[in-house]
């Protein structure tokens, strides 16, 4: 375990977790609330959808952090004392195990490339826990995102369980309310 507290949650599509954890965020009482968002704007619709989000947060007190594939990056615009909100574990995934689809060799093809990429995220999240006073992970259910192939269901069943190891509280939300599991 590194650093300070870890809260997973996890939950379906539209089941309220996302606004859970940013009332968790807001809450603390942290120096900043930071929200590393990892969605990608693939088209205009997603791009309005983000936009639309990033103004709402702004209008919350959020400083927002676009961060869709290197989350190790977002780490030096951190600072101590800061609360920290990564949505989502399930978006980023997709982005790294498919980064590269466009020259045919996504990184889930490649030897190797899925172990580097996990590696780096559980250094950055103990980096992001060393100077964050609370970093909250928002992910969809193992089986309930839209993405149903067997390298990207194994690896988030991975990631899933390593986080709720790590953390010092984990809850699955259904239907607007917080199941503690930890």
């Amino acid at each position: 375990m590194a650093g300070n507290k870890m809260i997973f949650i996890s939950g379906g599509v539209r089941s309220g977790k996302s606004a859970w954890a940013e009332n968790k965020i807001l809450h603390a009482k942290a120096r900043r609330s930071i929200y590393l968002a990892s969605g990608r704007a693939y088209d205009n619709e997603m791009a309005q959808r983000i936009e639309r989000h990033r103004q709402d947060r702004f209008y919350d007190g959020w400083t927002t952090i676009e961060q869709p594939i290197h989350l190790e990056e977002a780490l030096p615009r951190l600072k101590t004392g800061d609360a920290v909100l990564w949505d989502c574990v399930t978006t980023w995934l997709a982005n790294e195990l498919y980064a590269g689809w466009e020259t045919g060799t996504p990184c889930a093809a490649q030897p190797g490339c899925m172990e580097k990429k996990w590696a780096a995220l559980q250094e950055t999240l103990h980096g992001i826990r060393a100077v964050s006073e609370l970093l909250v992970v928002v992910s969809n259910e193992v089986m309930d995102d839209f993405i149903r192939d067997e390298p990207y269901q194994r690896w988030l069943g991975r990631i899933h369980l390593w986080l709720v190891a790590e953390s010092e509280e984990a809850f699955e939300m259904e239907n607007g309310f917080a199941y503690k599991r930890k």
